[in-house]
């Protein structure tokens, strides 16, 4: 029997509005601008997102677009594939975008605590550059 994973969820407040924010996230061409932690460039071939990365190349699929701002997606293919839980969420005028982060079965807390650090990273990028196109 699988056991629960350790989870932290990331957040990050941008003054955005959710469509623009969920739009511009669920554009995969604009995935490397701001996922620079994890994705160096991005192409469409034979019908996937292949995502290069220092790993290698990864398959990067997100579920249909909807209005309930899910931006789920996995990275990766058959047992390395992660599913990566992400919503974009109203607060106030602007926009919470909510990662949630799991530590692997055989993950140590030091490389668990690295992944939510290049979250971080990614999404104050995200933000800089959402607010300081809106300018």
């Amino acid at each position: 029997m699988q056991s629960i994973f350790n989870t932290q969820c990331v957040s990050m407040s941008i003054q955005r509005q959710p469509k623009e924010v969920y739009d511009f996230m669920y554009n995969l061409e604009n995935f490397p601008s701001w996922a620079t932690a994890f994705c160096h460039s991005i192409s469409y071939r034979d019908n996937e997102w292949i995502a290069e990365t220092s790993e290698g190349p990864v398959k990067v699929k997100f579920v249909d677009r909807n209005d309930w701002g899910i931006l789920d997606h996995d990275v990766g293919q058959g047992e390395n594939q992660v599913q990566v839980p992400v919503r974009v969420i109203p607060n106030g005028s602007g926009s919470e975008v909510i990662f949630t982060v799991f530590q692997a079965p055989n993950m140590s807390r030091e490389a668990f605590k690295e992944d939510i650090a290049l979250i971080e990273s990614d999404l104050k990028r995200l933000k800089r550059v959402l607010e300081e196109t809106s300018k």
